[in-house]
């Protein structure tokens, strides 16, 4: 793959991915550049390689993702109980009733999902190619996380 091609490629998708990162770092704005920047070195460097077997914005996404993750094990190797998060329930409502933080009450396939299919416009088949599920799996993951959040904003309109 020519360079020249890849930078113009990742400049397109730099505004797409970077919104893409803040979202896997759980909207974590300083961890997401972090981890973009590593993405962007991992691609340049060549130990993230396009194949053509996806689309670009698909196989850019799952390297996010992937980069995303590492990058939060490697932070959490040494974590106490005392810094595990609450253990939330299908039927707790989020404390604030955002867009965002209804978001991430939700499981996270069901918020990954959600998020590329309705901010980044993919398709549930273009979901299963990034999270590496079956699209069965993703179907089921997308129709949950749809349900869990209008059963959430119909609770919040009958409290207020």
């Amino acid at each position: 793959m020519k360079k020249h091609w890849l930078e113009t490629i990742l400049k397109e998708l730099h505004s797409e991915a970077y919104h893409w990162s803040r979202q896997c770092c759980s909207f974590d704005e300083e961890r997401a550049k972090d981890v973009l920047q590593l993405v962007y070195l991992k691609i340049l460097e060549g130990k993230a390689v396009y194949k053509e077997k996806s689309q670009v914005k698909t196989w850019l996404f799952s390297v996010i993702r992937y980069t995303a993750y590492e990058e939060l094990r490697k932070g959490n190797k040494n974590s106490s109980l005392d810094q595990l998060p609450d253990i939330a329930y299908e039927d707790d409502l989020p404390e604030n009733d955002s867009h965002e933080a209804l978001l991430q009450a939700l499981p996270d396939r069901q918020k990954e999902v959600l998020l590329m299919v309705f901010y980044h416009d993919m398709t549930l088949e273009q979901c299963a190619e990034v999270m590496q599920l079956h699209i069965g799996t993703v179907r089921t993951h997308y129709d949950r996380g749809k349900k869990r959040l209008k059963d959430w904003i119909e609770k919040t309109r009958i409290e207020k």
